[in-house]
């Protein structure tokens, strides 16, 4: 899945690297980056450091927060931030950010700096650049029902006369409802409308 995210903020502050996870649902998040050092994510995961990892940890069990990694008060039985420093990965902040309501989506980022702390202004900064991308990834509401039908059927390979055969309807009134899901899905075609209802969860 493909969107425009801008993450140039998060490059400039976090010049040791950084991990984002945008709209994270019941497993996957919509987007996902991590520009962290090649041998520390290898290291990491070849050791499994992520269910011990107190970054994640409490990442996962914030709502909507920001706090500087030397901050965080919970166990590290592993070392991992300890390893961490060791790759250049000294100095940190998480920021979390979610919907409101039980079932809101959470988004959240881990960056790093090897030279010092990160000051109130740059959290500050990369938790509203957080939130301004999360909430543009937020999924649309306006779709009709006949319009996320039309797209469920291009999902599952129907050509446009199927679709009309199949729903009872003109090819033209298929390629209008289609035509109007691409435009509140900033889609470029119908399969590419189709794929991202089908990432939020709409069809």
């Amino acid at each position: 899945m493909s969107f425009d995210v801008e993450t140039d903020v998060f490059n400039d502050l976090s010049p040791s690297g950084h991990f984002l996870a945008l709209r994270i649902g019941f497993a996957f998040p919509m987007f996902e980056q991590n520009v962290l050092p090649a041998e520390w994510v290898q290291r990491y995961s070849a050791m499994g450091y992520v269910l011990s990892d107190p970054v994640m940890n409490w990442l996962y069990a914030a709502d909507t927060d920001a706090t500087r990694w030397s901050e965080i008060a919970l166990p590290d039985p592993r070392g991992v931030m300890d390893e961490a420093a060791n790759f250049g990965l000294s100095f940190g902040v998480a920021v979390c950010c979610r919907d409101t309501g039980p079932q809101g989506q959470r988004s959240f980022g881990s960056f790093a700096r090897s030279d010092r702390e990160f000051t109130d202004p740059e959290i500050e900064a990369l938790t509203h650049n957080l939130k301004t991308l999360h909430d543009s990834l937020l999924p649309p509401t306006n779709l009709t029902k006949a319009e996320l039908e039309a797209l469920g059927m291009v999902k599952n390979g129907l050509l446009m006369k199927e679709i009309a055969d199949l729903l009872g309807v003109s090819e033209g009134a298929v390629k209008q409802r289609l035509k109007n899901a691409k435009s509140k899905l900033n889609a470029k075609t119908s399969t590419h409308a189709a794929t991202m209802a089908t990432t939020y969860g709409l069809i």
